[in-house]
């Protein structure tokens, strides 16, 4: 570290979530960016011009070489993430990954091992559990103001073509159960307690993309709370997840970062958090732990059961 500055390297730095990070860091006092990687020379470029990033480097083994890079924020493809984490900790540096942890349940655990040999911090970005509305939901869970009884969900997409979320071509399949179920189980179980019991059923596979663009999961927690997760990658509409908490004490919507009750009036909450920005957020928990030497909110050792059911639902589904 460069004083009390952690200095990170964004590994996929011009994708969406790439981008969505430089933007979260910009804001942190503690981090300072000094490389950006990628695939593409041109685009990775015009990345850290906007940025002010120093250093463009298109080989990931080089950024783990370098002396002047702490820690890594992955940004990458999914079906790399497990072999990228285990690889920047086998080079001695802390490693932020972008969910999913992976995409089979045996790389996931192999990912936790090797997290669990090193003196590194390791953390996924399950994004949900940094967003102020969750927090917010969290605290009054926490402080026993509001019992969950049921979570309803909604992930939807439009997403028929091989694109990401700025609409551009990828050169990698994204997954509803890998990734964007990811998101949710382990939010559920956040919010209401370990998993118990979990079902899934999917509808037609796409026949060039070959996975399914329809699926409904439902999830029981041990404290009795259950959750109903309706993802789609054919839906016409507004974009995102949605998330209905029915509790005992009320209903709230949360979208993203903002927070609303049963009956869609606002609920302020800006002083959940020093920022607004669940990416930021996350981020800040990464910076943080580091400096302090200790474990992070969303390490591997925390998500490792959402990816334990999500094997379970891969085996029911076939």
């Amino acid at each position: 570290m460069t004083g009390d500055r952690v200095r990170i390297a964004v590994v996929g730095a011009a994708g969406a979530f790439g981008m969505k990070h430089l933007d979260g860091l910009a804001s942190i006092p503690d981090a300072e960016v000094t490389v950006v990687s990628g695939t593409r020379a041109e685009p990775t470029q015009a990345v850290a011009n906007k940025y002010g990033v120093p250093h463009v480097v298109l080989s990931y083994e080089e950024v783990l070489r370098r002396d002047d890079v702490d820690a890594v924020i992955l940004a990458t493809p999914t079906g790399l993430h497990a072999s990228q984490t285990q690889a920047a900790l086998a080079a001695g540096k802390h490693v932020e990954v972008e969910i999913p942890l992976a995409d089979s349940l045996s790389d996931a655990e192999a990912t936790l091992e090797a997290a669990n040999a090193s003196d590194r911090v390791a953390m996924v970005g399950h994004t949900r559990r940094f967003n102020p509305s969750h927090q917010w939901i969290h605290q009054r869970v926490t402080e026993g103001e509001f019992g969950i009884q049921q979570m309803d969900v909604q992930t939807y997409f439009f997403r028929r073509t091989n694109t990401n979320a700025k609409g551009e071509p990828r050169s990698w399949t994204d997954h509803l159960l890998w990734h964007h179920a990811a998101h949710t189980v382990d939010l559920f179980a956040y919010q209401s307690g370990p998993i118990v019991q979990a079902n899934a059923i999917q509808g037609p596979i796409h026949p060039d993309l070959g996975i399914a663009m329809d699926m409904s999961i439902q999830l029981r927690a041990e404290s009795g709370a259950i959750c109903t997760l309706s993802l789609s990658f054919n839906n016409d509409g507004p974009f995102g997840t949605f998330f209905r908490y029915i509790g005992d004490t009320g209903t709230y919507i949360a979208r993203y970062d903002d927070l609303v009750d049963g009956r869609e009036e606002p609920i302020d909450v800006s002083d959940v958090a020093v920022s607004m920005n669940g990416i930021e957020l996350q981020d800040r928990e990464f910076i943080a732990a580091i400096r302090e030497g200790r474990e992070p909110n969303s390490s591997l050792r925390q998500v490792i059961d959402c990816y334990r059911v999500l094997g379970a639902l891969e085996e029911q589904l076939g």
